[in-house]
C-alpha cells in the first residue's frame, strides 16, 4: 500500500510478508516459552501501580458524609453536644453542613439550649468539624476543608488529573512510537512518581492539582506500553489470557489493595508516597526487557532486532530454523517504512472509521467503569467495602473474557456485556440504596469489566505497529475524555438521585450498539503495516 508523501508512509517489497515472518519467528523461539512468562510476571509491579495512579485520588479527597460548622466558642463541648446546640436540623433529623446559628455563645453556653427553630443561620464562619467515622484519617479535602462552597474543587482536582492522562497520552504515545515502548515506559512511571511525592508537599489547590496533572500523565502509560509489548512477543494463542490475566490479576489485585493500604496508613501523605516510589522500578527495565522486534524493524534496525530474537533463544533454551531467521530478515530488510505519524490513521478511510466507532466504544466502557467506582461513596454501605466488592470483581469478570473471547470474537465480548450491563444499571437506579444497590452496581461493574478488559486487548489488535502505541493511546485519550465527566455524572444526583444510574446505563447500551460495527480481530496476528490491517477488515466485511 503506497500513500503519498504528505501522509509520510512509503512501503515497498512486499511488506505484508514481515507480520507473517514475524508469527513464524515467535512460532519457533515459543509462542509462550521461559522469557515470555517472565515478561508475564514483570507485568505485575506496572499492573498495581496502574492501578494506584488511576484510583488513589479516591482516597485522598474522599470527604466524611458527617461534617459541619465549627463554633470555636463550643471547642469545650463534647462533638454532639456542640452539633445539637449550634447548626440546624431537619425534621428527620438530618443537620445542615453549610449553615450555622447566629446567636450569643455565652448564653446558649449558660442555658445548654440551641437557638430556637427557625433562627437566622449564616454560612460557616471559622470552618468545619469532621466526624471521621465513614473515612477514618484525614484527607486533602478534610485538611483543607473542600467542603460546601468548596467541594467543587474535588471533581476539578479530578478533571485536572484526567486532562493530564489526556495530554500524556497523545505526548508518550507518540514518543513510544518514536523512540520505543521501553523509553515511553520508564518516563511515565519517573513523571507519576515525581507528580506523587512533590503532591505531598502542596499546601493548596493549584499546586495540588499541578502534581495531580503531573502523574495524571503517567496513566495509561506507566501500564500501557510493558502491556503492548508483551502482546507483541506472545503467539496468537496465548494473546488473549496474556492481555486479559494480566489486567485482572495486576490492576484488579492493585484494586483490591488500595482501600486497605488507605486503612492501613490512615494518612493521605504516607499512602501517596507509598503508591507513588515503587514506580521507579521502572529505572531497571531498559536493562531487563529488550525492545519491541516490530518497532525496531519499522525503524530500519534490523540487526538489533535479529539480536533481540536470539536473546529469546538464549532465554527459551530453543532454536530458530535458518530458513525461518532469513525469511524474516528478508522481510525485515525489504519494508522500509518512514515515519508514520498520527494523522495517517485519519488520512486512511477504513481505519479512521474503525478508530472512530472504537473511540465511542472506548468512551462507553470508560464511562461506566469510572462513574461506577465513583459511587461507592454513595451506595449506601461503607465506602471501603463497597470499593473492594466492585473492584474484585475484575478476576472473575475478566477470567471469563479469557474463557470466551476467542471462542465468541471481541465484538460479542464487548458488546453484548455493555448492552446487558447498561439494563442492568438502569434497573438499579430504581431500587433502594443499601445491599440491593450495591448487588446491582457490582453486577454492572462485573459486565463492564468485562467489555473494558476485551475493548483494551481490542486496540492495539486494530493497530499497525508504527502507529500501535500513538493510535492505542489516543484511543485510551478518548477514554480520559469520557472520565472527565464521571465527578460531574456522580454530582447529578443532587438534579435526581437516579439520574446517575440512568445515564451509564444508557450510555452503555449505546456503546454495546457502537461495538458492533468494528471488525473482529480473533485469531489474526498482530497487523504490521497498514496492508495488514486492511486484510482483517476485509475479512469483517465478507462475514
Amino acid at each position: 500500500m503506497d500513500l503519498d508523501s504528505k501522509n509520510k508512509v512509503v512501503t515497498t517489497a512486499e511488506p505484508k510478508d514481515l507480520s507473517a515472518a514475524l508469527q513464524a519467528v515467535i512460532k519457533d523461539v515459543g509462542e509462550m516459552g521461559i522469557y515470555q512468562r517472565l515478561l508475564f510476571v514483570g507485568m505485575l509491579p506496572f499492573g498495581f501501580l496502574w492501578a494506584f495512579v488511576y484510583m488513589s485520588h479516591l482516597f485522598i479527597t474522599a470527604t466524611p458524609h458527617e461534617h459541619w460548622c465549627r463554633v470555636p466558642e463550643l471547642d469545650g463541648l463534647g462533638w454532639e453536644l456542640r452539633r445539637n446546640l449550634s447548626i440546624p436540623a431537619s425534621a428527620a433529623g438530618v443537620f445542615e453542613r453549610c449553615v450555622v446559628f447566629v446567636a450569643n455563645w455565652t448564653e446558649v453556653l449558660e442555658t445548654m439550649l440551641p437557638p430556637a427553630p427557625g433562627s437566622h443561620t449564616i454560612p460557616c464562619q471559622n470552618g468545619w468539624e469532621f466526624l471521621f467515622d465513614d473515612i477514618p484519617y484525614s484527607t486533602v479535602s478534610t485538611e483543607r476543608e473542600w467542603v460546601c462552597s468548596r467541594a467543587a474543587l474535588v471533581p476539578w482536582s479530578q478533571t485536572i488529573s484526567i486532562l493530564g492522562s489526556m495530554l500524556g497520552g497523545i505526548l508518550l504515545g507518540y514518543f513510544a512510537d518514536r523512540f520505543g515502548r521501553i523509553p515511553a515506559l520508564l518516563v511515565s512511571n519517573v513523571l507519576g512518581c515525581v507528580g506523587g511525592v512533590a503532591m505531598t508537599f502542596t499546601t493548596g489547590f493549584w499546586d495540588f492539582s499541578v502534581c495531580r496533572f503531573l502523574v495524571g500523565m503517567s496513566c495509561d502509560g506507566c501500564f500501557l506500553f510493558i502491556y503492548i509489548l508483551a502482546l507483541e512477543y506472545v503467539g496468537v494463542k496465548h494473546r488473549s489470557w496474556v492481555a486479559n490475566m494480566s489486567i485482572a490479576l495486576y490492576f484488579g489485585g492493585g484494586c483490591v489493595a488500595l482501600p486497605w493500604l488507605a486503612l492501613w496508613f490512615s494518612d493521605w501523605r504516607t499512602f501517596i508516597l507509598v503508591t507513588s516510589l515503587p514506580m521507579l522500578v521502572a529505572l531497571v527495565t531498559p536493562f531487563l526487557v529488550p525492545e519491541s522486534v516490530g518497532w525496531l524493524v519499522s525503524k530500519g534496525r534490523v540487526d538489533e532486532a535479529v539480536k533481540v530474537v536470539h536473546k529469546f533463544e538464549r532465554v527459551n533454551r530453543t532454536k530458530i530454523s535458518q530458513e525461518v531467521l532469513d525469511e524474516f530478515i528478508a522481510a525485515a530488510k525489504s519494508f522500509t517504512q518512514q515515519d508514520e505519524s498520527l494523522l495517517v490513521i485519519f488520512k486512511t478511510k477504513g481505519l479512521r472509521k474503525t478508530v472512530l466507532f472504537l473511540v465511542i466504544a472506548f468512551m462507553s466502557c470508560a464511562l461506566v467503569f469510572d462513574g461506577l467506582i465513583r459511587m461507592s461513596e454513595h451506595l449506601g454501605v461503607d465506602f471501603f467495602i463497597a470499593f473492594t466488592l466492585t473492584g474484585a470483581t475484575e478476576v472473575p469478570s475478566i477470567a471469563l473474557v479469557v474463557l470466551l473471547i476467542d471462542r465468541f470474537g471481541r465484538r460479542k465480548i464487548v458488546s453484548l456485556p455493555l448492552i446487558i450491563g447498561g439494563v442492568v444499571a438502569f434497573v438499579g437506579a430504581f431500587v433502594p440504596r443499601g445491599v440491593a444497590s450495591v448487588v446491582m452496581a457490582v453486577g454492572a461493574r462485573f459486565l463492564g469489566n468485562m467489555a473494558y478488559s476485551a475493548v483494551i486487548q481490542w486496540t492495539p489488535e486494530l493497530m499497525p505497529t508504527s502507529v500501535r502505541a500513538s493510535g492505542a493511546s489516543f484511543v485510551h485519550v478518548s477514554g480520559f475524555a469520557a472520565a472527565m465527566l464521571a465527578p460531574f455524572l456522580v454530582y447529578s444526583e443532587r438534579v435526581w438521585g437516579e439520574l446517575p444510574l440512568v445515564l451509564v446505563g444508557a450510555t452503555a447500551v449505546a456503546g454495546g450498539a457502537v461495538a458492533l460495527l468494528l471488525p473482529e480481530t480473533a485469531g489474526q496476528p498482530l497487523p504490521q503495516t497498514l496492508d495488514d490491517y486492511e486484510r482483517i477488515a476485509d475479512a469483517r466485511r465478507r462475514r
